[in-house]
């Protein structure tokens, strides 16, 4: 099945093999094929492929023991009210998508710029979007596989221009989203409106008036981002913990020095080169797993890695996609040569 979905480059190894590789040779093996799956998903043409979503979505159900049935599925909204799904346990991302933003009354032309996330919410309000989930990803399996983590289903938008709000004035539903989810990133502190435009906010709330509502908090600070749980980063020093924010062509970070001052630090995306992902495997004593996004970039013309140990290194890597699909779509209708 994997060489019918990837093709010759996974070649049928003997079982004897795996009998003679090493346990160095064996880890560089997993590496190599960990690295090369997520290549592989950043082609659209094999991801929208029918053999790959039947692939993933036996093998989610296979690795799960979970049957195609019928059952309930609960999407949230920002505001914490949630839509009930009737789904088949097999259905993708995309279609369960397709079925809220239906029920929703979300315009067909508008979906591409929402999507699905695993949150949680904790118990001091914070709130974190574990990942967005893949279209060809099965919701409820994943679900059923994070149930230690508290997750819920939830509907977002899924753009990092917040320029692109614009675009989503001619519909109530996707307005009505867009004004939940700026509500709850200003109650859980992501952006960070002054006093004054707080009252002026406020004002807007209270009127209902969505629209002037999210014109006026466009202009706050970190609008439009994705703000990280707090994490390990090892610039300008290593252990050094950050607060990320990631959006609007840069990587936001609050970091705390050893000498417990912070400084805020820009990295912008059109000085970064490459990125990767890697799982640096499961954490002691039944900590969750332990993952690592680097990236090299270049600061006073001198390239140089950059390492955040996160939990949410894949929701990072699929910001960072995101900003620069969105930036060579721009470039491409200004006329211009990216």
């Amino acid at each position: 099945q994997l060489r019918r979905l990837f093709g010759s480059s996974v070649p049928p190894f003997p079982p004897k093999f795996y009998l003679a590789m090493t346990e160095a040779m064996a880890e560089e093996r997993r590496a190599r094929l960990e690295q090369y799956l997520q290549n592989v998903t950043l082609d659209s043409n094999i991801t929208n492929s029918d053999v790959f979503i039947s692939f993933f979505r036996k093998l989610q159900q296979d690795t799960f023991q979970i049957e195609t049935r019928r059952a309930s599925l609960d999407v949230h909204l920002a505001d914490g009210s949630s839509i009930r799904l009737d789904i088949q346990t097999s259905d993708t991302a995309e279609r369960i998508l397709e079925v809220t933003s239906y029920k929703m009354g979300l315009s067909r032309e508008l979906i591409g710029y929402f999507s699905l996330f695993f949150i949680q919410d904790h118990s001091d309000r914070a709130l974190s979007v574990v990942k967005k989930v893949a279209e060809f990803e099965l919701p409820y399996v994943s679900l059923q596989s994070m149930k230690e983590l508290h997750c819920k289903l939830g509907i977002r938008k899924w753009y990092m221009d917040p320029s692109l709000d614009t675009l989503l004035m001619d519909c109530r539903a996707s307005i009505n989203l867009l004004y939940l989810q700026a509500i709850q990133e200003i109650e859980r502190n992501w952006v960070k409106p002054t006093e004054e435009k707080m009252q002026e906010l406020e004002f807007l709330q209270k009127t209902e008036n969505k629209v002037k509502f999210l014109e006026l908090v466009r202009e706050m600070q970190f609008y439009g981002y994705i703000r990280l749980d707090p994490c390990i980063c090892d610039y300008p020093e290593v252990g050094c913990s950050a607060d990320i924010y990631v959006g609007n062509n840069e990587i936001n970070c609050y970091i705390k020095l050893p000498t417990n001052q912070t400084r805020e630090v820009s990295f912008k995306i059109n000085r970064l080169r490459c990125w990767q992902v890697t799982f640096l495997g499961a954490g002691k004593d039944g900590e969750e797993e332990t993952l690592e996004l680097r990236f090299e970039y270049r600061d006073s013309d001198k390239w140089q890695w950059i390492v955040f140990y996160t939990k949410q290194a894949f929701l990072l890597s699929s910001c960072l996609k995101k900003i620069i699909s969105e930036q060579m779509m721009k470039a491409s209708k200004e006329g211009k040569e990216m």
